[in-house]
């Protein structure tokens, strides 16, 4: 196999392969949220159940990959911490659209009973990584069995969320809200699904390669300059693992998809979560929860109170708040500028 597929590679080529690899992340997200609106539309599976599974996979798939060739590599903290790292920046992206929404705070806006559901489903599958970290140090076959209790855990909140037909919570109607109503069909002479699906899965195609390319630089920047791992997973691949669900959702908020923004972070959360189960499969050396150092287990301590905050938020339904964000997207910011310096020191 070619030295540059296996071999160490020079820090200034990975440098330049970052950024350029975070730009090119960036371009596809944009289109993402366009092809998203337009076929949760199509399918009629409405905004938040396809953007938190089809959109959220899509956006996740550079956080799948990070995590499976850094834990192949015998980098267990490195697949670790970019995994949830991933989930805490992910979720400073509502923030950050937020921001872009200047009619009124975006979790009162985009009141959705699944996107608060797949909010608990992402704290019950931080809750049971950190369960599986302080348990006994068993495995079977090389994976620990809180991998198998979180795959299903993950396809019964699924199940749940999805098989609603009279749901017994309803948000509350404002003159703010904005319900997700499928636009009208197409008119003739547009493009047609297939093609828009074959557009979608190549842009897929493109964020695999690009989450390779991101853990290969990530690798050099920990032997090169000695960060520690931790930091480079949690902010470092973490930042560029949330750019897909960033992007797509301040580009959702300005197409007027609101609840699409908010279910393409929770449920790309829920699926980056399970990328700890795609690390403990990829991991050789044992139990990947079990290989997480203290910087890790603080990272999914800080991602679960995150995670706390934007559901309160998405309770609360503040109109307006602190500095035009409300009280949820302020603490969000704090939660994380912390977090991310105690790892860095």
């Amino acid at each position: 196999m070619p030295d540059v597929l296996t071999g160490p590679w020079p820090l200034g080529w990975s440098v330049a392969l970052f950024l350029t690899v975070g730009t090119l992340t960036v371009l596809c997200s944009v289109r993402l949220a366009t092809l998203g609106d337009t076929l949760a539309d199509r399918t009629g599976r409405g905004e938040a159940l396809f953007g938190a599974v089809f959109f959220g996979l899509v956006t996740s798939l550079s956080g799948i990959v990070m995590t499976a060739v850094a834990a192949a590599d015998d980098h267990p903290d490195l697949a670790y911490s970019n995994a949830v790292g991933g989930i805490a920046a992910q979720t400073l992206a509502i923030a950050a659209a937020d921001l872009t929404y200047r009619r009124t705070n975006l979790e009162h806006a985009a009141a959705s009973l699944p996107n608060l559901l797949f909010g608990c489903l992402l704290m019950g599958l931080l809750g049971v990584a950190l369960m599986a970290s302080f348990s006994p140090d068993v495995t079977v076959a090389g994976i620990h069995p809180a991998s198998a209790v979180m795959a299903g855990f993950y396809w019964g909140g699924l199940r749940l969320i999805s098989d609603r037909p009279r749901p017994m919570w309803i948000p509350v109607r404002t003159r703010d809200t904005v319900p997700d109503v499928p636009e009208a069909t197409a008119a003739p002479g547009r493009r047609g699904t297939a093609g828009l699906w074959g557009e979608f899965l190549a842009i897929a195609a493109l964020v695999v390669l690009s989450g390779w390319v991101v853990t290969r630089t990530a690798e050099t920047f920990v032997a090169a300059t000695g960060l520690r791992a931790g930091f480079v997973g949690a902010v470092l691949m973490g930042i560029v693992n949330a750019l897909p669900e960033t992007v797509t959702a301040i580009a959702a908020v300005r197409r007027g998809a609101l609840t699409l923004a908010v279910a393409a972070v929770i449920g790309g959360n829920c699926l980056d979560a399970l990328n700890l189960v795609v690390g403990d499969i990829a991991y050789r050396g044992g139990s990947l929860y079990h290989a997480a150092n203290p910087d890790e287990l603080f990272l999914t301590a800080g991602a679960l109170v995150m995670t706390t905050v934007l559901l309160g938020g998405l309770l609360v339904r503040q109109e307006r708040g602190w500095w035009r964000l409300g009280f949820d997207g302020v603490l969000l910011i704090t939660v994380y500028t912390a977090t991310a310096l105690t790892l860095a020191f």
